[in-house]
């Protein structure tokens, strides 16, 4: 089990399962081969949190389902030396229960894809 750290920070009005988005990450990090001690956060917002930081980082007066601003922007990670600050992943709660609604999906099922997701980029893989 490799060493990691995961904070999250949930606005108080939302129900999140936070030992399964620990456990997301875990798995998302041990698939993509990442050693070495590394730290992760992950914020739970509203729209307006949200519409605020796509206003501000991306310049777009939107909101969206998911945010991730990275600490190592653009190399990809496999095996950090001391703690590796990765970065930050922030959901917007709401956008992620039309998407589960949309996809038919659990709102806890669409966390872990839109978590896994955002490490993804994180580490340095895009899609195409």
């Amino acid at each position: 089990m490799n060493n990691v750290k995961v904070l999250i920070f949930v606005e108080s009005r939302y129900k999140i399962n936070r030992k399964r988005i620990k456990q997301t990450i875990q798995n998302t990090i041990n698939k993509n081969q990442v050693s070495g001690p590394v730290e992760i956060s992950v914020a739970i917002v509203g729209d307006r949190k949200m519409k605020e930081l796509s206003r501000k980082y991306k310049g777009e007066d939107k909101t969206r389902n998911i945010l991730s601003f990275s600490q190592v922007e653009g190399e990809e990670i496999k095996n950090p030396g001391e703690n590796l600050r990765l970065g930050d992943i922030v959901l917007s709660f709401p956008q992620v229960i039309n998407d589960a609604a949309r996809d038919e999906m659990l709102v806890d099922d669409k966390v872990d894809e839109l978590v896994e997701h955002g490490l993804l980029h994180l580490l340095g893989l895009h899609h195409d």
